[in-house]
Parts: C-alpha cells; sequence; structure tokens
C-alpha cells in the first residue's frame, strides 16, 4: 500500500499551474502541519462524507504526529461554510480542504481573502493562486453499476435517488443509463430530485416511490444508506453511494462505487510540507484508483460480474469512454455521433439526459 500511496503523491498536482511558497509555515519545524476538513454530511452518514473521513484518518495515519487533521461536519452549503472556513484559518490550520459543491462560492472567497492559507476544493471549478480543485470520475463507476443494473433487473427499470441537478449528478445518471441500456436497449431510469445530499427520511421515501413505479434496482446520489434499507425490506437491488453499504443491506447490496481519496490528501499535504504545492485541476478516476468498486454480491451471476469487470478494465485500460456515440438526448437531439466521445468540458456541463431517463 505505502508504494500506491507514494505513487500517488507524485501524481497530485500533475498539471497544474504555478507553485505558491508555503506562507503559512510553522513557527517551529516540529510543530505539526494543521490541516481542517469541511464536510457537508455526517461523518456516520455511511456515504460520501464517511469516505472523506475514512481518507482524512489515513492521512493522519500516514504521517503521525507530524499532521494534526480536524473537521467540522455537517456544515450547510452557504453563509455558514464562510464562516466554518474561516474559523479553521483562524485556528492555523494551513490547509483546508472543501469537500462539496455546493462550498465552492465560500472557499473562493475566503481564499482571496487568505492568501497565506491553502484550500482544496472537491468536485468545484473555481481556482486561484491559493484554491485548487480536486474531483473523482464517479461517472465511470456509475457505467460500472449501470452494466449489472440492466443484466440484473427483471423489470427493465431503474430508480435513481438524486440530490442535485448539477453536472456531476447528471453525468452519472447518463452513464447510469447509458451502460444499463447497452445490455437491455429498453431499459428506463426514473429519477427523483431530493434537493437535498443527507436525508434519511427523504431518500426512503424516494426509495419507496421509485419502487411503487416499478423499479426493482435503485441506486443513488445521495449519501445516507436509506435507500438499500428500503431494498432490504422490498426484497429489491441496490448499489451504495461512496462507500460500502454492504454490511446496511447485505441482500440488496450488489455493490457500490467506493471514493478512494486518501491517495489525493496525502499527496497534497506533502506537498505543502515539502513547499511545492501548486493550484490546478485533479480529476482521478478508476485508472488512479480514486474511484473502487466494492465487492460483488455472491447473488450476482458469474456472467454479470464479468460483463461489470469487462467494463471497468476496458475504461481503465483507456479501450472504453463510459460516453460514447452515437448519443441522443431524451427529447431525440443527437449529442454525440457514431464514435465521437464526451469531453471533460462536455461532461462538466451536461445539463441534459440521454434517452431512457424519466426526470
Amino acid at each position: 500500500m505505502a508504494a500506491i500511496l507514494d505513487r500517488r503523491m507524485l501524481l497530485a498536482g500533475a498539471g497544474a499551474s504555478a507553485a505558491l511558497p508555503y506562507l503559512g509555515a510553522r513557527a517551529l519545524a516540529a510543530d505539526p502541519l494543521k490541516v481542517g476538513f469541511i464536510y457537508v454530511g455526517p461523518v456516520g452518514d455511511f456515504g460520501y462524507t464517511h469516505a472523506h473521513d475514512v481518507a482524512r484518518k489515513k492521512t493522519q495515519d500516514f504521517y503521525g504526529d507530524k499532521i494534526k487533521t480536524n473537521y467540522v461536519e455537517n456544515v450547510p452549503e452557504g453563509p455558514d461554510a464562510e464562516r466554518v472556513l474561516r474559523q479553521l484559518a483562524q485556528e492555523g490550520n494551513a490547509l483546508i480542504f472543501a469537500t462539496s459543491f455546493g462550498f465552492m462560492n465560500a472557499t473562493a472567497k475566503v481564499a482571496k481573502t487568505l492568501p497565506k492559507v491553502y484550500f482544496e476544493h472537491a468536485t468545484g471549478y473555481m481556482r486561484g493562486p491559493n484554491l485548487a480543485t480536486y474531483n473523482a470520475r464517479f461517472y465511470e463507476g456509475r457505467a460500472v453499476i449501470g452494466t449489472i443494473a440492466g443484466m440484473m433487473s427483471k423489470t427493465g427499470v431503474g430508480g435513481y435517488v438524486a440530490s442535485f441537478p448539477i453536472p456531476e449528478v447528471v453525468m452519472g445518471i447518463n452513464c447510469f443509463t447509458l451502460a444499463a441500456r447497452k445490455v437491455n436497449p429498453k431499459f428506463q431510469t426514473k429519477v427523483l430530485w431530493l434537493s437535498t445530499w443527507y436525508d434519511p427520511a427523504k431518500e426512503a421515501d424516494a426509495a419507496k416511490a421509485l419502487a411503487d413505479q416499478g423499479a426493482d434496482i435503485i441506486t443513488q446520489h445521495t449519501d445516507s444508506p436509506a435507500p438499500l434499507q428500503v431494498c432490504e425490506q422490498k426484497g429489491l437491488y441496490g448499489f451504495g453511494q461512496a462507500s460500502d453499504m454492504s454490511s446496511i443491506a447485505p441482500k440488496a447490496h450488489l455493490t457500490a462505487i467506493v471514493d478512494n481519496w486518501a491517495p489525493y490528501y496525502i499527496g497534497r499535504v506533502k506537498a505543502v510540507m515539502d513547499n511545492t504545492w501548486k493550484t490546478g485541476d485533479t480529476w482521478w478516476g478508476l485508472k488512479q484508483d480514486t474511484v473502487q468498486i466494492a465487492p460483488y454480491n455472491p447473488a450476482m451471476p458469474d456472467n454479470v460480474k464479468k460483463a461489470a469487470d469487462d467494463v471497468k478494465n476496458a475504461i481503465i485500460a483507456g479501450t472504453l469512454h463510459p460516453v460514447t456515440g452515437p448519443v441522443s438526448d431524451n427529447k431525440g437531439t443527437q449529442r454525440l455521433k457514431d464514435g465521437e466521445k464526451a469531453t471533460d468540458e462536455m461532461l462538466e456541463k451536461m445539463d441534459w439526459y440521454v434517452e431512457g431517463v424519466q426526470s
């Protein structure tokens, strides 16, 4: 594992722009580097925030007493985020990770006023001399689970519990649907929007509603295991979000897209400690092991496991792009010609749905 982490450290910040000197140098060489994290949900959500906090702990373990990490959880996306970011800076954190898209404007604002502090924002696009961005290619994992859904669903209807209609979520819905329709051209994805990242009660209600609409396999881009618990109760299948949730719903949980942020965090801490931190944008996926696929449920037939592995391995090898034409949207307009691959720019601005999505 150490060798893998070391390789990731060298990758962190690749393609970034000019280096920024470590202006927040510690008063004494022996003082630990303070690293702060701001979370949109609780660390016990079993999903997205949990994955970030697992990575924080791994980073702390990797460096031992050379660093001191701390976090603030359940921070609303809005004015509170700005307050918490300033608080973390005032407490001496030289490097601060803002881990949700909705923290973007607050992070950009605070970074401009605190040039001696390094900021990193997850899933956003605003950058500055002391503000970098990072993301995971979650959509690659959606292609894997979409393949499974298309093969395992008996009704040909998948349910999607969605948070906010931002490109990150939209591209995931599209990749899930495209992959499912490759194995079942009639597959339909029904989407329910919740306007929240974490609300177990609303997530459970959405899963129940989707089941009532004929979905026999449910996935999500929200952070609690509530949809999977509904699947477990109703005898349906589902997928974990950001973390392996198999312990919550052992029968329903087919697999999960697992977010592995630790290599990035370890690398960025090292860059600050070495005075080599650079601003820029990092977008890693299955190939870099930032996106992982959890172990498969034994209930999955061997041919389904093989098909899922084939998709995963092809993406890693670079021989498959999850969004490759011909692709039409759900209103009949062609978006990609035969063989044409979606660019990162197209993905990052995606605000339309592929054929088969009911949103």
